[in-house]
């Protein structure tokens, strides 16, 4: 069964449910996997972002950048 499926047949059980706790450890678990995710992002150092600075300054000194019109134009094949 496709992940669409699983969705789909995930929401008929909940529509049909009267049991209000499973209501509850369904919404427990979401906004534990809520709260894990926002915690997944790695803040940078400051050492850290003064490199990327640079590098990112060198790097248009070198010519490596694009535009904002390649950047449209090449996000429209995605």
């Amino acid at each position: 069964m496709d992940l669409q499926s699983r969705k789909l047949n995930l929401i008929e059980y909940l529509i049909q449910t009267t049991d209000e706790k499973v209501i509850q450890i369904i919404e427990e678990i979401i906004i534990k996997l809520k709260s894990k995710n926002q915690n997944d992002f790695k803040r940078f150092s400051k050492e850290e972002l003064i490199n990327r600075a640079k590098k990112a300054n060198q790097d248009y000194r070198n010519g490596k950048y694009k535009t904002q019109d390649i950047a449209e134009l090449e996000s429209q094949n995605w």
